[in-house]
């Protein structure tokens, strides 16, 4: 079978932006005492920033009311968003993408904000390569809810069953099970293999190079 849409994450998926989002995020906390480990980043990339500002700051013992996150995120954007030229693709995402295009529709779903997305799609000229871009901004439930791939899924005019989605976390694992679509995982995040095995994903690669391997799948040839 062939699939109609694919659904691309993009921090860890398509971009090696871990150091960038760790180091947005510490700069950032640092500015209100929050220490915690570049670890503890790391292993919640994927579930929105909002979200990492709360968790970082209660197992601190801080407030996280929603004044105080605003204003962390705020200021988190900016710094990531000044990080942009660090940001590189990781290997074998150009020529996939470019095998896709003109083939099936393709989306990016990612937790990240649209400020910076924006920057780096047109930095990366990738910005034609997606029918539509989903970002943390348009949702209310961040991954693992399924919310990011259902509504592209309807932006696309394709039924969930007949998207794939490309991720890296564990959390997008779980949101395009619930989501009613297939996925292909590459442990080219925070997550091993063998982590993103025990999710169950309907095709695991080492990565984005085994290009044939993907196509194969996707394409159903």
């Amino acid at each position: 079978m062939m699939f109609e849409a694919v659904i691309f994450d993009w921090d860890g998926t398509l971009a090696n932006s871990m150091p960038a989002i760790v180091a947005s995020f510490q700069t950032t906390l640092s500015e209100v005492g929050c220490k915690v480990p570049d670890e503890f980043l790391v292993r919640r990339i994927g579930i929105g920033a909002r979200n990492m500002f709360k968790e970082a700051l209660s197992s601190c013992g801080m407030s996280c009311d929603e004044k105080t996150v605003d204003g962390l995120l705020e200021r988190k954007v900016r710094r990531h968003a000044e990080l942009a030229d660090k940001i590189e693709l990781v290997d074998g995402a150009q020529e996939l993408l470019d095998s896709l295009r003109p083939k099936v529709k393709m989306a990016l779903a990612t937790m990240s904000n649209r400020e910076v997305i924006s920057k780096l799609l047109k930095q990366k000229n990738l910005a034609d390569h997606f029918d539509f871009v989903l970002t943390v901004d348009e949702v209310a439930k961040p991954k693992p809810n399924p919310e990011v791939f259902l509504k592209c899924a309807a932006q696309l005019n394709c039924q969930p069953e007949r998207c794939v989605v490309v991720e890296d976390s564990v959390f997008g694992v779980d949101a395009a099970a619930r989501a009613n679509m297939k996925c292909i995982a590459v442990p080219s995040g925070a997550y091993s293999k063998e982590e993103l095995a025990l999710k169950h994903p309907d095709l695991i690669v080492d990565s984005l190079k085994e290009k044939r391997k993907i196509l194969n799948y996707i394409l159903g040839c």
